[in-house]
């Protein structure tokens, strides 16, 4: 697996100890993800938008409405999509050491638009993301629906990954403080399915879902 290329923007100069150039962290980050953020420059003003994604292979997906003015913009600029994962918050003796831990990868690159013979396998790539076997259970998107929705493509040519874990790391005269210190871990996780109040009888949670 060809490793990650360091560059000016993806190099860390602040602890780049906690960096890594290993490909598979970077899928493991985003694997693990169900939401992103992507910074763009629409109309001269920087904009952030979260919004689902899916990877596949060396490509990120995202996609929006057809009419959001960020999507149709990015493909003509370089853009910035971002993925953090919480892990825990660090307690220190002293408040100038309280830090979190986290998993987070930065990429940069030019998008490009996913042509509309493209978008329906794009598209599936964003929902197994967020609900694997979910594209296979539900009805099939149409022409129309399609027509209004744009997916865009990026590249993972250049990307930065980083990451925090462990205790807190004091000054060494703050250890005979009596104040408590140590991780407060924060776990995100699914709870069971709330059926839509239309749903008809008979309907059970698909095993799909009912395993997450």
């Amino acid at each position: 697996m060809k490793p990650l290329s360091a560059t000016p923007r993806t190099s860390l100069g602040r602890y780049p100890e906690r960096s890594t150039d290993d490909r598979a962290a970077l899928y493991e980050i985003l694997d693990a993800g169900l939401i992103c953020h992507l910074g763009i420059v629409v109309n001269g003003t920087p904009r952030v938008v979260p919004t689902c994604y899916g990877r596949l292979g060396d490509t990120l997906y995202v996609h929006g409405s057809t009419g959001a003015s960020s999507m149709m913009t990015a493909p003509s600029q370089e853009i910035c999509v971002t993925v953090t994962h919480l892990d825990g918050i660090v307690l220190a003796r002293s408040l100038f050491h309280h830090s979190i831990n986290y998993r987070s990868a930065m990429i940069y690159g030019v998008p490009s638009l996913v042509p509309d013979d493209g978008k329906s396998d794009a598209l599936r790539v964003i929902t197994e993301q967020l609900a694997p076997g979910q594209w296979d259970a539900a009805r099939q998107p149409t022409r129309k629906e399609l027509a209004g929705v744009a997916v865009l493509a990026l590249p993972l040519d250049e990307a930065s990954v980083k990451v925090r874990q462990g205790p807190p790391g004091d000054d060494d005269e703050d250890y005979a403080l009596p104040v408590w210190a140590g991780v407060l871990p924060v776990r995100q996780a699914f709870g069971a399915p709330v059926p839509d109040p239309a749903l008809r009888p008979g309907i059970s949670v698909p095993p799909h879902l009912a395993g997450r």
